[in-house]
């Protein structure tokens, strides 16, 4: 993890780059007159201050930060009519370097020893429910490696730190996603990741600063200014040349339908791109770069009834922030999570295959193959006559490439749980029968009243976990050990109690010889993690709808 002066050090290169970009392609405008498009200086400070001022307007008068940035580019302002083009220069910099600041971590080395020592026994403790005279009592605290299962390609990651850096890209479900992971990492006894956490989290008195003592990096997504999002996704590259391991969530933000991601944010992934070819040329040792991706699977999932609602209202496509949802409530995610431990749930992070960055498989020694599984150097796919170039156009074709592979991985390492198998197989009976028009009300149709016969389901859960199955066979999704076994009134006895564990309303619950849906959405939501594999012949609505309509 970077030191304190690694990270001051990170931050003078951002800034440093930025301002040399920003600065020839000024000056190339210049040179070429009226007819180039590269904004000048002065324009590229005045976009800064209408964005800033913009987002300011809505923002809190006794936010204390907002304050400073409203005298911040209040002084910007002032000074940019009356200051020489060298001068644009300078005010620019500090803009960079501001925002370059904002968002850089700190790892606290004293901070990581004692979270490290204290966190998973404590944590154990409050999820199982221990009270502190129990624990002074003696008791003995249940371990959470027994609740959180990692597993998948796991051997090799230690090796690969070996030969070069490592940016882990996991699906996102949860805003626990990014405990289980750094519970993951040091059970796995590897160094910790460094990862970009949105601004909101860091506002959690407690939450925020662990984080930010554990060097996460701070993500701004209300300011929409593009040179905010050059000088973070420099801060993620830079980071990464210095040889800080990452974490990347790719799909940019918890999954609002509960589907699989398989639309990437490429922005962050080409990071990965960009830091290898930078080190080659510098002849950085341990020059490569690895992709990482993995998948985390749970039972139940926090933030699902806030986040299917939200996906639902299609506010998701353009809202990033969700303010006040469960994880922002303590009470609500102790709750969760005592549940998890109380009925032994399982929460799976699967590794997948580690890939060089433009999608190649690479082995423990940090070999890159091709798809015929030939062992090639990846240094090749960026040289011309020799040399190592930056070519942005074939480089967006590279990174669209590890796109499609870390998507083919996230499908075939997630993991099905009772819960999404049951939902699926309610949600489609109810599905076909109807084949509605519109998705949005045909899940307001379903109330507590509706409801499928025992038997009825129990024929559609055979079918179902027998094409599973065969799916596992094949290498394209994994299973749990309950949806292994194939026992259909264990698996519905086993789902009934997970769904009645923790969310307001059952999602679905038994009355006599019939299953009665409590909560629609939900049930789609669950649904939804087993959207586009093609069972029993079910539209794609979650990935159909993402490429334009909710309609089925």
């Amino acid at each position: 993890m970077l030191t304190a002066d690694e990270v001051a050090k990170v931050v003078s290169e951002v800034t440093g780059r930025i301002i040399e970009r920003m600065s020839a392609r000024a000056q190339r405008a210049g040179d070429l007159g009226a007819g180039a498009d590269a904004p000048s200086l002065a324009e590229l400070i005045n976009e800064t201050l209408w964005w800033e001022l913009d987002r300011l307007k809505k923002a809190d008068s006794d936010d204390e930060e907002a304050r400073a940035d409203k005298a911040f580019y209040a002084s910007i302002r002032r000074e940019l009519p009356r200051v020489s083009e060298a001068e644009q220069a300078r005010l620019l910099e500090r803009v960079v370097h501001r925002y370059a600041n904002e968002i850089a971590g700190n790892f606290n080395p004293t901070f990581y020893k004692v979270a490290t020592r204290v966190a998973p026994p404590m944590l154990s403790a409050l999820l199982t429910g221990l009270s502190p005279r129990r624990l002074m009592g003696g008791q003995a605290i249940p371990s959470l490696d027994k609740h959180v299962i990692v597993e998948g390609d796991i051997a090799n990651l230690a090796r690969l730190r070996e030969h070069g850096t490592l940016v882990v890209t996991p699906t996102h479900s949860s805003n626990l996603d990014s405990l289980i992971l750094g519970f993951a990492i040091y059970h796995l006894g590897l160094p910790p990741l460094t990862y970009g956490a949105g601004l909101n989290l860091f506002r959690n008195p407690i939450i925020g600063k662990s984080m930010y003592n554990l060097g996460a990096y701070t993500v701004d997504r209300r300011k929409r200014d593009p040179l905010y999002k050059q000088t973070l996704k420099e801060y993620a590259t830079v980071s990464l040349e210095f040889g800080q391991d990452n974490l990347f969530f790719p799909g940019g933000t918890r999954s609002r339908s509960g589907g699989v991601e398989d639309q990437l944010k490429k922005g962050l992934l080409g990071c990965s791109l960009a830091a290898y070819r930078n080190k080659l040329v510098h002849r950085r040792d341990r020059p490569k770069c690895f992709v990482v991706p993995c998948t985390i699977s749970y039972p139940l999932v926090l933030e699902a009834s806030t986040l299917i609602e939200d996906w639902l209202a299609e506010a998701g496509k353009s809202r990033y922030i969700i303010v006040d949802d469960e994880f922002s409530r303590w009470e609500r995610w102790l709750d969760f999570l005592r549940g998890l431990f109380s009925l032994d749930l399982k929460i799976h992070l699967r590794f997948g295959k580690a890939l060089d960055p433009f999608g190649n498989v690479v082995d423990g020694e940090g070999v890159s193959y091709d798809p015929k599984g030939r062992p090639i150097d990846p240094r090749g796919y960026l040289e011309v006559d020799g040399e190592v170039v930056a070519d942005p156009v074939r480089d967006a074709e590279y990174t669209r490439a590890l796109e499609g592979r870390i998507v083919d991985e996230f499908f075939r390492e997630n993991l099905v749980h009772p819960t999404t198998v049951l939902a699926f197989a309610c949600f489609e009976l109810l599905y076909r029968n109807r084949r509605p028009r519109d998705l949005y009300r045909f899940l307001g149709s379903i109330g507590p009243e509706q409801s499928l016969a025992m038997p009825e389901v129990e024929d559609e859960l055979d079918a179902l976990l027998a094409e599973l199955a065969e799916l596992a066979r094949a290498d394209r999704l994994r299973l749990s050990p309950e949806v292994a076994a194939g026992d259909t009134r264990e698996l519905i006895r086993a789902a009934l109690r997970s769904f009645g564990t923790y969310h307001s309303r059952p999602v679905v619950q038994r009355k006599g010889v019939r299953l009665h849906i409590g909560d629609a959405n939900l049930m789609f939501y669950y649904r939804n993690r087993l959207d586009g594999y093609g069972l029993r012949g079910a539209a794609s609505l979650v990935h159909a709808s993402n490429r334009g309509g909710l309609r089925g």
